[in-house]
């Protein structure tokens, strides 16, 4: 992905920013389909980690598409398919959901960022969803680093 502060650019190194994303206080829901999605991904993936995109609305994420992971070392990094990532922002500047954030997994690790996650990160506002034994965590990527989120699961 990229470093913090890159000129603005948004995630991947897109020069936009979301403005739906700097509301860091709000509190974050997921929907369960999406939830189940997450820990589906990550039980299929394994011991590979998992990876994907996650859209909807402010903090509300409403869905969480799998992506492949394309990283050459995928047991121990992930990568989100380039052209998902492409299709997935083209599709919301036509009007599509909102690209919030991603997922991925830490097959043998704690459902909390890494070092690497951190290297990898750009600090702007999207929020990462990291599972891990079973349990899905949220982050905001902050631009002073990861801010853990609480979250709900709301019915959908």
């Amino acid at each position: 992905m990229g470093s913090r502060g890159q000129g603005g650019k948004g995630a991947c190194g897109l020069p936009w920013r979301c403005p739906a994303l700097d509301h860091p206080a709000m509190p974050a829901t997921i929907t369960s389909t999406a939830h189940a999605a997450i820990l589906a991904a990550a039980a299929k993936a394994a011991p590979q980690e998992a990876c994907g995109l996650l859209f909807g609305t402010a903090a509300h994420i409403e869905t969480a598409r799998p992506a492949a992971n394309v990283h050459p070392e995928p047991l121990r990094h992930f990568e989100i398919d380039p052209a998902a990532l492409i299709a997935a922002h083209k599709a919301a500047r036509a009007g599509g959901p909102l690209v919030l954030g991603y997922f991925h997994s830490h097959p043998n690790g704690l459902a909390r960022p890494s070092a690497t996650d951190a290297a990898s990160a750009l600090g702007d506002g999207r929020i990462w969803a990291i599972a891990a034994s079973g349990m899905v965590t949220l982050w905001r990527d902050g631009p002073s680093g990861f801010e853990a989120l609480s979250y709900q699961v709301k019915e959908g």
